[in-house]
C-alpha cells in the first residue's frame, strides 16, 4: 500500500484517537487499551513499509502518549469496581445491542420451533428431553405436582450442582463464539428448541400455569443469561467474521474484551439464578401472588439492567 493511501485511509481515526488521549482521564481503561491495541498494530504496518517516514514518527508519538496515559494511571481507584458495574457493562450491552437483538431473535425463533414441532408431535418432547426427564415429570403431573423435581435433594446441594451447571452452560454458550458467530447460534437452537418442548409438554398435560410459576421464578433470569451470553459469543465471533478496517487478530482481540466484558457482568446473575432454583424454586405452594410478583422482579431487573440503563447511558453520553 503506498504511503499516501494508508494516511488518507487512518487520518480521520488519527484526529480521533489524539483527542481521545488528550482527555484520557475521563475515558474507560479498557477504551485506552483498545485504541493503544489500534495504534501499535498501525505503527508496526508503517515501520515495515515506510521506515524513518514523518507518518512513522508521528504514529510512534502518538503510541507513546498512550502508553504513558495508560502505565501512569495503571493503579486504579476502588471506584472501578463501581463504574465497570454501573457503566462499562452497561456501555458494552448498549455497543453490542445488534448483537443481542440477533441473539434474542433466534431464541425466540428455536424456541417456537420446539414448540410447533411438541404440538404436532407429542413423541418429540422425548426426543429433545430424553424418555426418563419426560416419563418422570408426566408422574409428578400425575401426582398433583408438576415442579416437583425442584424439591429434590437438600437446599444447599441443589444450588451448587445447578450453579456450577448454569456457569458451565452460559460460558459455554459465550465460548461458541470461538468458532465465529454461527456457534451461539447453534447452542441457541440446542436450548430453544429444549426450552420450547418442556413448556408445551405442560401445556399439552394442561399444567402449563402452575408449571411456569416454578419455573419462571428462577427461569426469568436463567433464560435471560443464556440469551446474553450468546450474544457476547456472537460479539466476539464478529470479530472473526468481520474485522473491517482491523487486522483479523486485532479485530477478535477487541471483540473478545467487549464480549468477555458482558459475560462478567452477568455471571452473578446466573449465581443468582442458581440459588432461586436451589432454595426458592422447590416451594410451590408458596401462592399465586409471591411467586408472580418475584418473577416480574426479575424481568424487571433483566429489562432495567440490559435495556433501558445502557440506553440512558449511551444517550447521556451524546448530549
Amino acid at each position: 500500500m503506498r504511503e499516501e493511501l494508508f494516511i488518507k485511509q487512518n487520518f480521520e481515526k488519527w484526529h480521533d484517537y489524539e483527542f481521545i488521549i488528550s482527555e484520557a482521564q475521563a475515558q474507560l481503561p479498557d477504551d485506552l487499551a483498545d485504541i493503544y491495541d489500534e495504534l501499535t498494530s498501525d505503527l508496526a504496518f508503517a515501520q515495515t513499509h515506510y521506515p524513518g517516514s514523518d507518518v512513522t514518527r508521528y504514529l510512534n508519538g502518538l503510541t507513546l502518549q498512550i502508553h504513558n496515559n495508560i502505565y501512569d494511571n495503571k493503579r486504579e481507584h476502588w471506584s472501578r469496581i463501581r463504574t465497570f458495574w454501573t457503566r462499562e457493562v452497561p456501555l458494552a450491552m448498549w455497543d453490542a445491542r445488534r448483537e443481542m437483538l440477533i441473539s434474542l431473535v433466534a431464541f425466540l425463533s428455536f424456541f417456537a420451533i420446539g414448540v410447533f414441532s411438541t404440538l404436532m408431535d407429542y413423541d418429540f418432547s422425548r426426543l429433545v428431553l430424553g424418555d426418563y426427564y419426560v416419563e418422570m415429570t408426566i408422574e409428578n403431573i400425575h401426582n398433583g405436582d408438576p415442579a416437583a423435581v425442584y424439591r429434590s435433594g437438600g437446599s444447599s446441594e441443589s444450588f451448587i450442582v445447578i450453579m456450577f451447571h448454569n456457569v458451565k452452560v452460559s460460558l459455554n454458550a459465550f465460548a461458541m463464539g470461538l468458532f465465529t458467530s454461527f456457534g451461539p447460534l447453534l447452542y441457541l437452537m440446542k436450548n430453544g428448541i429444549m426450552i420450547g418442548a418442556f413448556t408445551t409438554l405442560f401445556y399439552k398435560e394442561g399444567v402449563l400455569g402452575e408449571a411456569m410459576l416454578a419455573v419462571m421464578l428462577h427461569g426469568t433470569l436463567e433464560i435471560s443469561t443464556i440469551v446474553i451470553m450468546a450474544g457476547a459469543g456472537i460479539v466476539m465471533g464478529n470479530g472473526w467474521l468481520f474485522p473491517g478496517t482491523y487486522g483479523r487478530l486485532v479485530s477478535f482481540r477487541r471483540s473478545a474484551k467487549r464480549g468477555l466484558k458482558i459475560v462478567v457482568g452477568t455471571v452473578p446473575v446466573v449465581i443468582i439464578a442458581a440459588f432461586v432454583e436451589g432454595y426458592l424454586s422447590r416451594y410451590t405452594d408458596a401462592g399465586f401472588a409471591p411467586r408472580l410478583g418475584f418473577i416480574l422482579l426479575s424481568a424487571t431487573f433483566v429489562l432495567y439492567y440490559y435495556v433501558y440503563l445502557p440506553y440512558k447511558l449511551a444517550h447521556d453520553e451524546e448530549k
